[in-house]
């Protein structure tokens, strides 16, 4: 810990963005404990953001500029801490750095200060999965402590460096945003996990009048940041269809890492998945080489995935009420990773779905098809995405989660399978997506106690 505090220590450091999913909150603590001198600035008000500060009161030293941005909380410092998805034209760091200013994101930080091994996955979809059965794997095959960090609910990637030995090693799950530290700091994972990349965040990627494939370039251009700063002896694995997307932005750069590709053949024909969905074959293919780079043997590892029972809000399976299958999907925020869920779980046209949501700039037409085949009755929840998918369905539409659990479950009979998978983002009716599944979570356990 005393290299880290010195690190640190008497540095002048503004935070940019607090949040309320507790990973801001432990950077804070952790930056106070090295004894920095912080600024904590966020757009949220005081009483948005009242949690977050609840859980610092302690530290009465902090000084927070809440509900705005100065422009003077950027200059003379030496070192801008910025929470994942500030825009990318920020004036504000776009100031720090005219200045010489460090800015750096938190997930980069940890692997630049813990010089430890760190296997990154990354992908439009199933990193989640990726990222929490290779951690599971490792744990279960070698009974040591593995580190999991990054874009994981409630974990400060920096109280993670708390945790680092000698021998550690550590399985981030990296989004787009959080890659952009990593760019930043020119760095890479050792091991670099890609599942996959589709239409998503085209309403943060395609600002300043940037077109759809403008946009899906500077959405790549964050993702690729995984690998682009490897090295010799270092592992890249994706599928082809990616890798596909890598020759083009590298424009025939030789890749000096060792380059793994998966496909549905890579995982044997006779292993099952426990976890539903011919996608969650890929996933467990994909865990599987990182798995193999890290040096098991093909049987330890599959060992290792057998046991994987899934991660909340990824097609979580809950239980059932009345005979009624409840999926919980929703991690699902674009409609392509719908109808991946309807696909899933659907035994014919049984499917009472609820989805719905604010717009992401990414066409909802794509669901319809799927809707028609596979579900009975569909419920979608108010919101600007709702809005451009309402009239071309037969639907129902809620303005809130409790009125949309309780149509579902209203039209269900023994056999049919409620599947939560929304496609769209969750803000407008929730704080967050954590708050749309702490909602519907909490309804769901709430008809199973009755």
């Amino acid at each position: 810990m005393e290299e880290y505090a010195s690190y640190f220590r008497d540095k002048n450091i503004t935070v940019l963005g607090l949040g309320l999913l507790g990973r801001g909150v432990g950077d804070v603590a952790f930056l106070h404990e090295c004894g920095a001198h912080l600024i904590v600035t966020d757009k949220k008000s005081k009483e948005e953001l009242q949690s977050s500060l609840d859980a610092l009161d302690e530290f009465t030293d902090i000084t927070y500029v809440l509900g705005e941005h100065r422009m003077e909380d950027f200059e003379g410092r030496d070192m801008i801490l910025v929470a994942p998805s500030v825009p990318l034209d920020s004036p504000y760091v776009a100031h720090a750095r005219e200045q010489g200013t460090g800015i750096v994101q938190s997930a980069a930080l940890f692997a630049l200060l813990s010089k430890i091994p760190v296997i990154g996955v990354t992908g439009t979809r199933g990193k989640s999965t990726v990222t929490h059965m290779i951690h599971h794997a490792l744990t279960e095959i070698t009974g040591e402590k593995i580190l999991l960090g990054g874009n994981v609910r409630g974990v400060s990637n920096l109280q993670l460096l708390k945790e680092v030995k000698e021998d550690s090693l550590a399985v981030f799950e990296l989004d787009s945003w959080q890659l952009q530290g990593f760019g930043w700091a020119q760095i890479s994972p050792q091991i670099a996990v890609f599942t996959n990349f589709m239409e998503d965040h085209l309403n943060y990627y395609g600002g300043s009048g940037k077109s759809h494939d403008e946009a899906m370039d500077a959405y790549f251009r964050d993702k690729a940041q995984i690998f682009l700063h490897q090295h010799e002896g270092d592992t890249l694995i994706t599928t082809p269809d990616v890798f596909s997307r890598i020759k083009t932005l590298c424009q025939g750069d030789t890749l000096t890492q060792e380059v793994v590709l998966v496909d549905e053949s890579t995982l044997p024909e006779e292993f099952l998945v426990p976890v539903p969905g011919e996608h969650n074959r890929k996933n467990a293919a994909l865990a599987l080489e990182a798995l193999k780079a890290m040096g098991l043997t093909e049987d330890e590892a599959l060992a290792g995935l057998a046991t994987f029972r899934g991660v909340e809000g990824r097609l979580e399976y809950m239980g059932d009420i009345n005979g009624v299958r409840i999926y919980n999907d929703n991690n699902a925020t674009t409609p392509f990773a719908t109808e991946t869920g309807l696909r899933a779980v659907a035994q014919g046209k049984n499917v009472i779905l609820i989805a719905g949501g604010a717009y992401k700039e990414v066409d909802p037409s794509s669901l319809i098809d799927p809707i028609e085949q596979y579900c009975k009755k569909v419920v979608l929840l108010a919101g600007t995405g709702t809005d451009r998918l309402k009239d071309k369905i037969v639907c129902e539409v809620c303005t809130s989660i409790d009125d949309a659990v309780k149509a579902a479950l209203a039209s269900s009979v023994s056999g049919d399978v409620l599947l939560f998978s929304p496609g769209f983002a969750s803000f407008g009716m929730f704080k967050n997506e954590y708050d749309r599944n702490d909602q519907f979570v909490k309804l769901i356990n709430a008809y199973e106690d009755q």
